[in-house]
């Protein structure tokens, strides 16, 4: 059994919903836990509305390329479309992590499936619920999340706000 930290943002149509329907579906994947939403501004070039983000934590028999196939599966139902890099999308689900079943950390530099996740350690829409979800996580070749948050602009993290209308 392998566990993954998986990260989740949607800015087109209904946000939450989108983010919603994919946690759902992940209960069949073994969803171990789940994050509040988050409001954040977009990150990239391209101008485009606030993002909602979340991160969960699944756990099954799934390998590192067989999550990154599910995440790609949940962008498909939600419509998301790969028109423009960094542009706006219906869902986005990026892998952050994989333990393999030795509860070593996968390490891959595959251009398709970059293990971990390359650029997470800079991301407070992903550290954020993340250390919600585990105060004491780790990244691996990077350090602990609260460490990796606490190094980060104090700009980036008021940006990451609590968005309370899940429900």
């Amino acid at each position: 059994m392998s566990r993954a930290v998986l990260s989740l943002g949607a800015n087109l149509g209904d946000r939450a919903g989108a983010i919603r329907t994919a946690i759902s579906a992940l209960k069949d994947d073994g969803l171990v836990a789940r994050s509040t939403l988050y409001e954040t501004p977009p990150w990239g070039p391209v101008e485009q509305p606030p993002y909602l983000n979340a991160v969960v934590v699944v756990r099954g028999p799934r390998d590192a390329r067989g999550w990154l196939d599910r995440a790609h599966e949940l962008e498909q139902a939600a419509g998301r479309t790969r028109d423009v890099r960094w542009g706006p999308r219906t869902l986005d689900v990026d892998v952050v992590t994989v333990t393999g079943d030795d509860g070593t950390p996968v390490v891959s530099d595959d251009p398709e499936l970059t293990l971990p996740h390359p650029r997470a350690h800079e991301r407070a829409f992903v550290l954020l619920p993340w250390a919600t979800l585990e105060p004491g996580a780790v990244l691996p070749g990077r350090g602990r999340v609260a460490d990796l948050l606490a190094a980060l602009p104090a700009d980036d993290l008021l940006a990451v706000n609590r968005w309370d209308h899940l429900h």
